[in-house]
């Protein structure tokens, strides 16, 4: 699938004033996607395509990333991103939800869990959480090993920094981030560049980066999250990546209570984009448990 074959069978929410692009589509139980930074909800398309003969998969471009829009004055959060995802559900009607998420989207996952776990015993018109399947991210900021880009994004030059990144600095990040024999094409690169300065995408670019200072300060209630839920967590996690590879997994195994981990040999940060029919597979599989 191309990225505007995606981006037409997409359609748009309206959340506060902003435009938030939506994929809908499929039959059955419902599964969230949730993407990560700095791309957007296509980076599920390989994933998309394995599911939604089985399911019915509901995926967004989160606020500031993708098609969405972008405002260049704006607070972003991860509590946000959580409100506006409740704000879809209950638009859509859908009141009981699988999540599987990556990235950024694993922290705005755990924040939907410790909202949950705020509101046990459910009200009757209350979002339930089916169960959760986290890919690669920085669950826990001191396992976090952001790339050097990112650590200037967030500095007070951040700003400067993202108006002069380019497709060829992407590139540069992405590759190291990759597994070895699972590198990105040139083809995905130029689309996840699109993603990105899209719509004025590097005058935000600084501004979503600052999830990372929300990890620090939140770190007990989004730990937590993962420790006290009855909900039912799979991480597959590819262990190759330098971010959140193999030295967050270790974390997760020593906090998190019978963990349920898949490490993904070889495979980096991206999972969904290098190694799709293996995360279906271990989806499934969990799934059915």
């Amino acid at each position: 699938m191309t990225l505007s074959e995606w981006k037409n069978q997409g359609e748009y929410f309206r959340f506060k004033t902003h435009h938030i692009f939506v994929n809908d589509h499929g039959k059955g139980e419902v599964i969230l996607l949730i993407h990560g930074f700095p791309t957007a909800s296509w980076d599920w398309w390989k994933v998309h395509s394995l599911l939604v003969s089985n399911f019915r998969l509901i995926s967004l471009d989160m606020l500031g990333f993708g098609f969405s829009s972008k405002p260049r004055k704006h607070a972003y959060s991860i509590f946000e991103q959580a409100d506006l995802i409740e704000a879809l559900l209950k638009e859509k009607g859908v009141k009981r939800v699988n999540i599987l998420s990556h990235d950024y989207g694993d922290t705005v996952t755990q924040e939907l869990l410790a909202r949950l776990n705020e509101r046990t015993p459910l009200k009757e018109d209350e979002l339930s959480i089916s169960s959760v399947c986290l890919l690669n991210g920085g669950l826990f900021p001191e396992t976090h090993r952001p790339l050097l880009i990112q650590r200037i994004l967030i500095s007070p030059f951040g700003f400067l920094v993202g108006r002069f990144f380019n497709r060829k600095k992407l590139g540069k990040n992405f590759k190291q981030i990759f597994g070895p024999n699972t590198q990105p094409s040139e083809q995905t690169l130029d689309d996840f560049w699109s993603l990105i300065e899209g719509n004025g995408g590097k005058y935000v670019f600084h501004l979503l980066i600052r999830y990372m200072k929300e990890r620090r300060i939140n770190r007990k209630r989004w730990v937590e999250a993962l420790q006290f839920t009855d909900v039912r967590i799979r991480l597959i996690n590819g262990i190759y990546d330098p971010i959140s590879g193999i030295h967050m997994v270790k974390r997760y195994v020593q906090l998190i209570p019978n963990p349920d981990v898949i490490e993904l040999q070889n495979i980096g940060h991206f999972p969904l984009v290098e190694s799709p029919e293996m995360v279906v597979k271990y989806y499934i599989q969990f799934l059915n448990q």
